[in-house]
């Protein structure tokens, strides 16, 4: 049985956050009732090329973004804005923990199907509403998107080359941030709920998990009084830790402490340097690290990047290549990890990339794909 098997979830959300902590569930063995648009279903699900490819070579209308965040989901196809799918949702709920969703402040009020109308039909229901901005302040009736709350929240500002333009990083981080977030409060509620008896409402916003991402590097300035700037591959608070270029192209040198840096020193052919006081701690080599740095480079780039990792491995040195896409995922450790699954698909098999949770007893599963839209409506309406 898997670890989650005895909950069911309702997902009213859309796009990624939501979704993502949805089927971050779905992967731990919920039951999760996606509701869509019987006219067109997600927008993920346009958000493509690609787009799965048919066993006759034909592309689908099932985009790669919107499966990659939808597996061992039901899909209910169902207008919300009418009152017989607000009826039927209303019905669903009498049998389901947890309700997702990430519509406006309010939003779901004028249907019946906001938490307070919810909760008086099912008082122990967790509800999980994820926004923008949360459900108060001067911005909680603004929309809020990835890229938007990656600059406003102060992400951008620290991303990208120190003399060139703020970065967003390449993957929607706030969102899938905010899933997990998401994903960990929703089972505190129910952790919660188990001793109480009583449900909630979890307001969970983007911007809030945007500042809560900055980490160390809000720490500085908190506790410092630093204004914090992009360091491009380079790191705030810990030298050498960041890529060099080598004489066929780029490695990454990760030294986390003295130790690890009197041995790097050693394979730069330079063992002074960890004697060097200028050197020898890792806060001395923050505060000279305009002096060292063009040091290691140049020692850097005397050797191969092949010479380079073999040397770190060897020595116990965190390091290595910066591979692309399907490079990391062809790598030995991935295929070693299973990282990469084959799950069956009404229109062709689709390869995703597993759940990392490892679990001994209850191991994930990947035997539902993600649902062609509407494909569970007849069967859940009719037990609803």
């Amino acid at each position: 049985m898997s670890a989650l098997s005895h909950l069911r979830i309702l997902d009213l959300s859309r796009v990624l956050a939501g979704p993502w902590a949805t089927q971050l569930l779905a992967d731990l063995g919920a039951t999760v009732i996606k509701v869509e648009k019987p006219d067109g279903g997600d927008d993920t699900r346009g958000w493509g090329p690609p787009f799965l490819t048919g066993q006759d070579g034909a592309p689908s209308r099932e985009s790669a973004y919107f499966l990659c965040t939808n597996r061992g989901k039901q899909s209910l196809a169902i207008d919300i804005a009418s009152s017989e799918g607000q009826a039927q949702l209303r019905e669903l709920v009498k049998s389901c923990d947890v309700v997702v969703e990430n519509f406006k402040v309010g939003g779901l009020k004028k249907y019946g199907l906001d938490y307070d109308s919810l909760a008086a039909i099912k008082p122990d229901l967790v509800y999980c509403s994820i926004t923008g901005f949360g459900q108060n302040g001067p911005r909680a009736e603004q929309a809020g998107y990835d890229f938007m709350i990656q600059g406003l929240g102060g992400l951008m500002s620290i991303t990208g080359a120190a003399d060139g333009e703020p970065q967003k990083v390449g993957v929607a981080v706030t969102d899938l941030f905010t899933g997990m977030y998401a994903t960990v409060a929703i089972q505190a509620a129910l952790a919660h709920r188990d001793r109480s008896g009583e449900g909630q409402h979890i307001d969970l916003a983007l911007f809030d998990c945007q500042l809560a991402m900055l980490a160390n590097v809000a720490s500085n300035h908190l506790v410092g009084g630093s204004k914090p700037s992009r360091y491009g591959n380079a790191h705030a608070n810990i030298v050498p830790y960041q890529a060099f270029p080598a004489a066929d192209g780029h490695v990454i040198v990760a030294v986390g402490n003295d130790s690890q840096f009197a041995r790097f020193a050693e394979l730069c052919g330079h063992p002074e340097w960890a004697g060097n006081p200028r050197y020898a701690t890792n806060r001395a080599r923050v505060e000279n690290r305009a002096e060292l740095v063009p040091l290691i480079s140049a020692a850097m780039l005397t050797q191969s990047r092949a010479y380079w990792i073999a040397g770190m491995d060897s020595l116990g040195i965190p390091g290595g290549p910066i591979n692309t896409v399907p490079e990391a995922l062809a790598e030995p450790q991935a295929q070693a990890r299973g990282a990469v699954v084959t799950i069956a698909h009404p229109i062709a098999p689709v390869k995703m990339v597993a759940n990392p949770i490892k679990l001994s007893k209850t191991p994930i599963r990947y035997d539902v794909p993600p649902p062609m839209l509407g494909e569970h409506s007849d069967s859940l309406l009719g037990n609803a």
